[in-house]
């Protein structure tokens, strides 16, 4: 009997998606003799009677798909099976219902494409039925666990270096200080890669906490060396220097725009490169990573694995158990490769002068 393996994706989209599904289509049908269904909308998809799915036809995944940004199959990065927000504001768990839908595909195996977040939801749902789930790792924060890299952090990392190779020029003209904000959620991953490979000045991320002073001391320094303009990458959610004032509603990036402006005298503006990180064509990294690990997903369901991630490390594809991925946010270290080699540069992390 042929068998049948669903996809969905899951949680914020990222660039190398549709080369993930394709890959995983692609493998099942040539490898296996498998179909596969694609299910719409993540675990939303499970709520709509008759589920919304469509079967994958490999004929129709041709390379133009891989070269896509987005999910042809469309995600969601709200509502929690078990905690779902109702239209008349209440919260209800409708896991059950979910479920039910998933048995009426007749799967026999199931691939879930998220991040932290959505690969542990997706892990409880489906830990309450006997069908084989494996996790792909994706996300343009690289913050999951257990593997070196996720889908869509490449392509995140060459757009805010793009950004940074164009706003350097800016800067230099009109003799400003440019600040650009950069997507992360609470990992500096983006910001510290971006921010070495664009030529950053200073670079601000959540895992090293900073001071304004020791901003505002470094741009005197560059200032003294004859420099006129200063680049500088902030992740989003590099908060941490709440001795120099609440920033209220204005994000990290214009607030520390406008302190700088205040404390150097200088001009400094702020982008904030919010969406615009995930939504490009993929890099060919990221669209090899997709393929490898799409294929890597649909190799552990045909040895029979279950409750397993694949991963990327050490230049190969692993597996590891998704209890060992699931609530273990992986932040960028402290001490490690980048940020020596930020400092080596003489990249100001704002924890120093």
């Amino acid at each position: 009997m042929t068998k049948c393996i669903g996809i969905l994706t899951s949680g914020g989209d990222c660039a190398g998606l549709n080369a993930t599904i394709r890959a995983v289509a692609l493998r099942a049908h040539h490898g296996y003799g498998w179909k596969t269904i694609g299910i719409s909308h993540g675990t939303h998809g499970l709520l709509h009677r008759p589920v919304a799915a469509e079967p994958l036809d490999p004929g129709r995944l041709d390379a133009v798909l891989a070269r896509q940004g987005g999910t042809f199959l469309g995600t969601t990065n709200r509502g929690n099976p078990f905690a779902f927000p109702m239209p008349d504001g209440t919260i209800r768990d409708r896991s059950g219902e979910m479920l039910d839908g998933l048995r009426s595909l007749h799967l026999d195996g199931l691939i879930g494409v998220g991040g932290d977040g959505s690969l542990e939801i997706l892990r409880r749902l489906f830990s309450k039925t006997t069908l084989p789930f494996i996790g792909i790792p994706k996300t343009i924060d690289n913050d999951v666990g257990r593997t070196e890299r996720a889908i869509g952090y490449s392509t995140a990392v060459a757009i805010a270096t793009e950004a940074l190779d164009r706003l350097q020029p800016t800067g230099a003209s009109h003799e400003r200080i440019m600040v650009l904000e950069v997507m992360g959620r609470d990992a500096g991953h983006i910001a510290i890669a971006a921010g070495i490979a664009g030529g950053a000045d200073i670079v601000l991320i959540p895992e090293v906490r900073w001071r304004l002073t020791h901003v505002v001391q470094h741009i005197a320094a560059l200032r003294r060396a004859g420099r006129t303009s200063a680049l500088v990458v902030v992740a989003e959610a590099a908060d941490h220097s709440h001795e120099e004032g609440a920033r209220g509603e204005a994000s990290v990036g214009e607030w520390l725009a406008s302190r700088l402006v205040r404390a150097t005298g200088a001009e400094a503006r702020a982008t904030v490169l919010g969406h615009v990180q995930r939504g490009a064509q993929p890099t060919a990294e990221d669209r090899l990573l997709a393929a490898a690990l799409g294929i890597g997903a649909v190799d552990l369901l045909a040895a029979g694995k279950a409750d397993r991630m694949v991963a990327w490390w050490n230049r190969t594809v692993i597996d590891v158990p998704l209890e060992r991925v699931v609530g273990r946010c992986r932040a960028v270290d402290p001490d490690g490769t980048l940020t020596r080699t930020a400092r080596a540069l003489g990249i100001c992390l704002g924890d120093a002068a």
